[in-house]
């Protein structure tokens, strides 16, 4: 199509001045949806928790601001779907109550050909979506925990961790450019309190020829060396054939080993904080404890956070597949609409999601299985609408 005016969407092979009004169509109720989903959202989940404690404990203005722009990414990702679907049943119910859409089919439209502008506007949303709760939302979200959390010096005495087991891996380059991976360090502790870890066995096999096995009552990071402080243990130095080198028993040895094992039970991240990627890593680690449950719980968490972009796709479909009946529908009714499907969607994923870590349903299914449902819905309203115009 060529277009004296040189307008922009001319410059998209296939894309007519209807993909241009419908397109239009949705964009209004879906920037209306992002503005009014995210602040409630918003509101909700942070707003009333930061002035209550900005009145009762104390957190500085400035700090719970930031603290609200930080948390802003986690609620957009959640308005997006949410805002697709207000923005497809708004935009296709109007065309069809204004008879617009037999005006279109008059002229040798379909009504297939009608979606087409949605369904971009879904899988843009998707992408979107996915860039944002798996790259923005998720380092915003833990930075707005720490934040909190130094602000009002929060310190839980009844935390504990218990059977901490925390590997470090090493990579060796061979001549032929191959990278082999191997465990170089392999961490035990029977709990850590939040400042002292207890009942430590350490592997260490990052030193060529000497392997040697690390054994105390107690030890704590002593941040002013920046080093281990172990008490009351033994080391064990061991050689290659696997006999002992040496046994040395000490009542406090300071040793050079890295942080990251304090650093990983001081505070872990939640499911809500960490990527795809940061999850699948913590996932290996947590296999090495053996707890199923908390296995099964990642595993499905890790598969949610994939299928949840999809969620504007699913949910653009059932709101063009609804918009498009040929009935009347005001801005009341399809908001209405809107919230009764939102909780349907959201309630199911419950279920499922609940069945997922209990071990009925496997991991892909439990968080995929509502997407779906929801995909085949949409599909068949598609197909049901198409036929009633």
């Amino acid at each position: 199509m060529k277009n004296k005016e040189g307008n922009w969407y001319a410059a998209i092979p296939g894309f007519t001045i209807m993909d241009r009004y419908i397109t239009v169509e949705l964009l209004l109720p879906f920037l209306f949806g992002m503005g009014l989903f995210t602040s409630l959202a918003l509101s909700i989940g942070t707003v009333f928790d930061l002035v209550r404690r900005v009145t009762e404990s104390g957190l500085p203005m400035l700090i719970a601001l930031q603290i609200l722009v930080l948390k802003l990414p986690g609620f957009i990702v959640l308005a997006f779907p949410m805002s697709m679907l207000l923005a497809a049943l708004m935009a296709y119910s109007r065309l069809a109550s204004d008879s617009e859409l037999i005006a279109l089919q008059s002229i040798g439209v379909q009504i297939y050909r009608m979606v087409v502008p949605g369904l971009i506007l879904s899988l843009l949303v998707t992408g979107i979506t996915f860039l944002v709760s798996d790259w923005v939302a998720p380092a915003a979200n833990y930075q707005a925990t720490v934040s909190l959390e130094k602000a009002v010096n929060q310190d839980n005495p009844n935390f504990t961790e218990r059977n901490i087991i925390y590997p470090e891996y090493g990579k060796v380059h061979h001549p032929d450019g191959n990278e082999e991976t191997y465990l170089s360090r392999l961490f035990y502790a029977d709990q850590f309190d939040g400042k002292k870890m207890q009942g430590l066995t350490i592997l260490d096999l990052s030193q060529k020829g000497v392997n040697q096995i690390v054994s105390a009552e107690s030890a704590t990071w002593n941040i002013a060396d920046n080093r281990w402080d172990f008490y009351n243990g033994t080391i064990y130095l061991i050689a290659p054939d696997g006999s002992y080198q040496n046994i040395v028993h000490f009542a406090h040895q300071q040793l050079e080993l890295p942080r990251n094992p304090i650093d990983f039970s001081s505070r872990g991240k939640d499911y809500g904080e960490m990527s795809i990627k940061e999850a699948k890593d913590y996932l290996k680690i947590v296999k090495l404890s053996g707890n199923e449950k908390k296995i099964r719980k990642l595993e499905v968490r890790i598969q949610e956070k994939i299928a949840l972009p999809f969620i504007c796709l699913v949910f653009g479909l059932i709101g063009m597949g609804l918009g498009l009946r040929p009935k009347n529908n005001n801005r009341a009714t399809s908001f209405g609409i809107c919230v009764g499907l939102i909780f349907a969607h959201y309630l199911a994923s419950f279920l499922t999601s609940s069945m997922g870590i209990w071990g009925i349903l496997p991991p892909v299914i439990a968080a995929w299985l509502p997407n779906i449902l929801g995909l085949v819905a949409g599909t068949l309203l598609l197909i049901q609408s198409s036929r009633l115009n």
